[in-house]
């Protein structure tokens, strides 16, 4: 359950929380939290979301710091079709990291927190706010030069990244120099990744969002085919919390 005082909500806070509830209420996808209520009193808003008792993605990959290759497909199998079903939406994602990753009791993710997302975008009508952790943003988000679903996969391949190695691919010493590296550092690939991952890798790093990889063909990618169709079942690491 989210909940929220009303006196202490900035007038922006206040938009963000209602296009969450908006969205919420329009998706309906087994790897989206779903929203069962929402209601207000006088001094309060409430959001009554799924209780997932496995935590998130950033506690665990901080725990074991980098997962498996095996873990990783699972993982990215599911949000791809979660970020796929809400871009058929029309709605662009924008807060994409561990953060915002949690776990059902069988290890399933479920994608949270919709305040920054963006409803009615598509290939004409663009975005164009600075929003997001920096270290995510794709490159049209840092330069504000007008965003779309194109952004969620570069943040798609920032996390891929982050999961397969325990580090990020553009990380400096501040903002500015992170926003820098995001427009004009090259990638180092680690070789101990596997051609698969190197290859799913630079389709999603691509600076120039038309060359990007787009709407994403599942069954066509070779890192993630087999996991799709897993996806139903047994996680590959169980979190189911006893008692």
């Amino acid at each position: 359950m989210k909940v929220l005082k009303k006196a202490s909500l900035k007038v922006r806070d206040r938009v963000r929380t209602k296009m969450e509830r908006d969205i919420l209420v329009e998706v309906n996808h087994p790897f989206i939290v779903k929203l069962h209520y929402a209601f207000q009193t006088e001094g309060k808003l409430y959001l009554i979301l799924d209780f997932l008792r496995g935590g998130d993605v950033f506690t665990r990959l901080s725990k074991e710091v980098m997962f498996t290759e095996e873990d990783v497909k699972f993982y990215l199998a599911e949000l791809a079709l979660a970020l796929d079903h809400l871009h058929s939406l029309g709605i662009v994602y924008r807060d994409l990291k561990p953060e915002n990753i949690l776990l059902d009791e069988a290890g399933h993710i479920k994608l949270t927190d919709f305040g920054l997302s963006k409803e009615s975008v598509d290939q004409e009508k663009k975005a164009y706010s600075f929003c997001g952790t920096v270290e995510y943003m794709a490159p049209e988000v840092v330069n504000r030069r007008g965003h779309n679903q194109s952004a969620d996969w570069w943040s798609f391949g920032v996390l891929m990244f982050e999961m397969l190695t325990g580090t990020l691919p553009f990380q400096g010493k501040d903002r500015n120099e992170t926003m820098n590296m995001i427009l004009k550092a090259k990638l180092g690939m680690p070789q101990f990744l596997s051609p698969e991952a190197q290859s799913l890798l630079r389709m999603l790093f691509k600076r120039n969002p038309s060359n990007r990889l787009g709407k994403l063909v599942l069954p066509t990618l070779v890192f993630l085919e087999v996991e799709v169709s897993r996806c139903s079942g047994p996680s590959p690491q169980n979190t189911t919390v006893k008692g």
